[in-house]
């Protein structure tokens, strides 16, 4: 049985070895938050983060590298054009079961978000043996591939290519091509201008958070106003101005803030975060890809 420490250990689901952490108290004592990280994120991406929040809501906090990502085993690639719904489906249910999760809150970072909704939205979130789901944080989720987000996988392309991402993106991947073609590649497949997530939002009714900067590159507020619609759970909304794709990093005391309210309120009873638009600068763009 884990201790209230941070570990690092490695865990087995849909047959591939996944590297992951758990910070703050076991499953046995604490709901559990479960970090998702973006379509180029890994435990490392997220710095100190988690353990940031498991000492802030006095949860465990439980972060992994999905297939391809950090130091887990190695993607082939092309991925398929399904490979967020296959991680809902398939990946994610193995990685709570393996991991002894019993009350979790996703707390998942684009395309970390949109794989939180897909298994929210199916059976997977309730089937037998899953834990209880209590809300879903989400940062700066799709639902649908919108021409903004295009142009700005493209324009990762060429700064992969041409720039310094393979370097900056090495640090925290083992195999860093394979991490960023399996995203790359998916995203500007022409077949993935069809990719909707709306379909699953009816059948979501735990509590959402959505955080999502006016000034994202990968989508707009467009993708908020439908998880809003779609859902029928109670629903939050956090817009920070000036802030791009990564709130966590933008505005982190601000996206602390909102997410340990929420999650104390979720997780633990405690009092509701307000309403309210944030306001106010921030530095440059966060996002690993930017």
């Amino acid at each position: 049985m884990r201790t209230e420490t941070s570990e690092t250990f490695e865990l087995i689901a849909a047959g591939r070895r996944l590297e992951a952490a758990w910070h703050g108290p076991p499953s046995s004592t604490a709901p559990t938050i479960v970090m998702l990280h973006e379509g180029l994120g890994s435990v490392a991406a997220w710095r100190d983060w988690p353990a940031v929040l498991a000492e802030r809501t006095g949860l465990g906090v439980l972060v992994y590298s999905r297939w391809g990502y950090g130091e887990s085993e190695p993607v082939e690639v092309p991925r398929p054009l399904t490979y967020m719904h296959d991680e809902a489906r398939v990946a994610l249910p193995e990685v709570l079961a393996a991991a002894g999760v019993r009350e979790a809150i996703l707390l998942g970072h684009s395309d970390g978000g949109s794989i939180a909704l897909i298994y929210a939205g199916t059976r997977a979130a309730r089937g037998s043996g899953a834990p209880r789901l209590l809300g879903l944080a989400l940062l700066a989720p799709h639902v649908f591939c919108e021409e903004i987000s295009v142009e700005a996988i493209a324009r990762a392309r060429e700064a992969y290519l041409e720039g310094d991402l393979r370097d900056r993106l090495a640090r925290h991947h083992r195999d860093v091509d394979g991490a960023f073609w399996g995203w790359n590649r998916a995203w500007l497949d022409p077949g993935f201008r069809a990719w909707n997530l709306e379909e699953f939002l009816p059948s979501i009714d735990v509590p959402v958070l959505v955080v999502q900067g006016e000034a994202d590159p990968y989508g707009t507020l467009a993708q908020v106003d439908a998880i809003e619609r779609g859902v029928r759970g109670p629903f939050t909304r956090r817009i920070f101005d000036r802030c791009g794709h990564a709130p966590q990093k933008d505005r982190p005391e601000e996206t602390t803030a909102e997410v340990v309210a929420f999650v104390r309120a979720e997780g633990t009873g405690g009092p509701a975060a307000s309403g309210g638009v944030g306001t106010g600068g921030c530095g440059s763009i966060g996002s690993v890809a930017e």
